[in-house]
């Protein structure tokens, strides 16, 4: 499915807390049509990275192209178009309890002023629910939802908006095992069925056998190796190694 296309390209990508260096001259490129994930022990600097590539975060160096823009030079109102066509799936979900699922994913619709008449909007509000297998929740509460359920919702609500790229920030974290084997099939469905680039930040070895088709380790701030599952199980490099054991 991947082409030569870059949709997202990171060239030395810096960004330190204080004397806290994260990311030290990171580089990475996302293809058109790719899934990729970005493996790394808790605290390497996944999240920081994917905020960056957003927008959320400054980086102190460095090269973000997401989309052929460079996002760092973004004023807000460009910043704010460019994050309309790039999903982003949090890890809390994010969904706003006191609304219905319905009204969740209006939202997106509403915040980017899309011009959408109502009959199109419960056409598009349909076929994301029907995505993700849950048509039957369009009426309820977030309360009303399992943990799996409220993942499924969240990534229906990014898909509104037919987003070209989708970041999902550790997408399996706190679900059970079958859970998170469901999550894992749905992030592949959704890049068979809606044609989408997906950056994972991820720790679950399962999730990079299953859904990525190349892998990313990000290793004491840099990227030190990059390729299928299989190329980097198999490597002699104790620190990619340690990964896989």
């Amino acid at each position: 499915m991947k082409n030569n296309e870059p949709v997202i390209e990171v060239e030395g990508l810096c960004k330190a807390f204080g004397a806290n260096v994260v990311l030290d001259h990171f580089d990475l490129t996302l293809y058109r049509g790719e899934n990729l994930v970005v493996l790394g022990k808790s605290g390497s600097g996944k999240s920081v990275l994917i905020k960056c590539i957003i927008g959320l975060l400054r980086p102190d160096a460095g090269r973000i192209v997401v989309l052929g823009q460079n996002v760092p030079d973004l004023t807000y109102m460009e910043l704010d178009q460019l994050r309309a066509r790039v999903g982003f799936l949090f890890q809390s979900n994010a969904l706003y309890d006191s609304m219905t699922v319905r009204e969740n994913l209006e939202f997106p619709l509403r915040r980017h002023w899309m011009n959408v008449e109502q009959n199109e909007v419960n056409d598009l509000v349909h076929k994301v629910l029907t995505s993700v297998g849950l048509a039957h929740t369009v009426d309820m509460m977030p309360a009303e939802l399992s943990g799996g359920m409220r993942k499924r919702i969240a990534l229906a609500r990014t898909l509104i908006l037919k987003p070209d790229i989708i970041l999902y920030d550790e997408p399996t974290t706190g679900l059970d095992a079958i859970t998170g084997m469901e999550i894992i099939e749905l992030i592949k469905a959704v890049q068979h069925e809606y044609q989408t680039s997906a950056l994972v930040i991820s720790h679950d070895m399962k999730l990079a056998r299953h859904a990525a088709e190349r892998i990313a380790i990000l290793l004491e701030g840099k990227c030190c190796a990059t390729g299928t599952y299989q190329e980097l199980s198999t490597s002699k490099d104790p620190n990619i190694r340690a990964f896989f054991d």
